[in-house]
């Protein structure tokens, strides 16, 4: 929605007007959080999602919301450090954030306009891959509950490497059938990895932990996005195009559809998975 407007502002006023809403808006939603969101189901009378139909009681936990955030967030690193999955699906999201909002979602718009297209018109192409994205995640999420997670994840980064090496070949000054066909893929695999991702943090480091490992994952996704967007424009300045890098997040994408078959699968065959911390002794008697 943002992305065309956003994109015709900083064309025909200036970026820093285009800056300056997205700030403003951004502004205007602080109140709608404090008045309009809650912090616990039960403080809006429901009960918590997955709940037992006959408990009107919370998921019981065992204990670690008493531990401080930041104790549990280290500690949490520390204990997945220790295992391949984790490097395993760091990287590969390292590799996801490179590929999308590194590469895509920051130098589409004037890797097109390198190639005669209007800015707005690329604008409005990164507005359809945002789109699709929501389709995409919903029918990945769909797919996660019923199929390998490892196989939608291989089939994901695979399809998306392929796609990205042929993408010099289909920017144009117009939109072209086959650029209009890239966009639409593009939009359906761009957070299509997240749900498969989650569902293998929960299988490898159970229930309780798996939110906290997903956060450390996801923190190398961004990593991988910031130096994606650096190496990519410095390729661009130096070379005068951006073929080495769309190159590059290719064979990296093709590189994380292989390491996804190093995780073991949820029958445990590869591997060990990480243990549960043992619960601590209660003291019985007077």
């Amino acid at each position: 929605m943002f992305l065309p407007v956003m994109a015709r502002l900083a064309v025909e006023v200036g970026w820093r007007w285009a800056a300056l809403v997205v700030s403003a808006l951004a502004l205007a939603l602080v109140p709608l959080v404090l008045l309009l969101l809650a912090d616990h189901p039960r403080d809006v009378g429901a009960r918590p999602y997955g709940a037992p139909d006959e408990d009107d009681e919370p998921l019981p936990t065992t204990g670690s919301a008493q531990v401080r955030p930041a104790r549990a967030a280290v500690r949490g690193l520390v204990d997945a450090a220790r295992t391949s999955t984790f490097w395993l699906l760091a990287g590969t999201f390292f590799i996801c954030g490179w590929s999308t909002n590194g590469l895509i979602g920051t130098h589409f718009v004037p890797a097109a306009h390198d190639h005669g297209m209007p800015v707005t018109t690329a604008a409005g192409l990164l507005a359809l891959i945002g789109v699709f994205d929501i389709v995409g995640t919903v029918g990945s999420g769909w797919l996660t509950d019923r199929v390998d997670a490892r196989l939608l994840l291989v089939t994901y980064y695979a399809l998306r490497g392929l796609s990205l090496l042929v993408v010099p070949s289909l920017l144009g000054p117009a939109v072209r059938p086959n650029l209009f066909l890239f966009v639409v893929f593009y939009g359906l695999d761009w957070v299509a990895t997240v749900p498969p991702t989650v569902a293998l943090c929960r299988q490898h480091f159970g229930l309780e932990r798996s939110a906290v490992v997903f956060g450390w994952v996801y923190a190398s996704h961004m990593v991988g996005a910031g130096i994606a967007a650096t190496f990519a424009g410095t390729v661009r300045e130096r070379t005068g195009t951006y073929q080495a890098a769309w190159l590059t997040a290719g064979a990296l994408c093709l590189l994380a559809a292989a390491a996804v078959l190093a995780i073991r699968g949820a029958d445990g065959r590869r591997g060990a998975r990480v243990r549960p911390p043992r619960p601590e002794p209660v003291a019985v008697g007077g």
